[in-house]
């Protein structure tokens, strides 16, 4: 059984040695997670929570958002009119590391995407969802059995 130092030691391992290779260079990822590691997510979400504890404990009352839900590090807010730069700027002050900054997109026309979801205010203030794809999206997908090659920096050819 592993002690819970020994599993810190593994953690901060993981999160300190990560390597890629990109245009048949290797490289030394500095700072964070790697994309695609089972550690990530847990690490993120790990972050993430800190982040908000110390948010809902700190934040001023004029901004505190009305709403707030996140997946990962993606998060839908909703604050009051005019207040959306002062709650970006208490946002980015809260992690002392400087490494993470929060940014934000306001809804056009009533509809404001997130994630995979479209969401549009009704004429009766209600929410109607659809599925949202971002402009470059191509409806294209490789299937899994495919067998497409794998260049030299270790991603498909395809």
């Amino acid at each position: 059984m592993l002690e819970k130092d020994d599993i810190l030691e593994l953690l901060e391992f993981l999160l300190t040695t990560t390597y890629f290779a990109f245009r048949g260079e290797i490289y030394r990822q500095k700072f964070g997670t790697a994309m695609g590691s089972p550690v990530s997510p847990l690490v993120a979400n790990m972050f993430m929570e800190q982040l908000e504890r110390k948010l809902s404990a700190t934040v001023p009352e004029y901004v505190r958002p009305k709403l707030w839900k996140r997946y990962v590090d993606d998060t839908l807010k909703v604050v009051k009119r005019g207040t959306v730069d002062k709650l970006t700027e208490f946002f980015n002050n809260l992690d002392d590391s400087g490494s993470i900054k929060f940014t934000y997109e306001v809804k056009t026309e009533g509809q404001l995407p997130f994630l995979d979801l479209l969401l549009n205010r009704t004429n009766s203030g209600g929410l109607k969802l659809s599925v949202y794809r971002k402009p470059t999206h191509t409806d294209q997908y490789l299937n899994f059995m495919s067998r497409h090659p794998i260049d030299e920096c270790g991603e498909n050819t395809a």
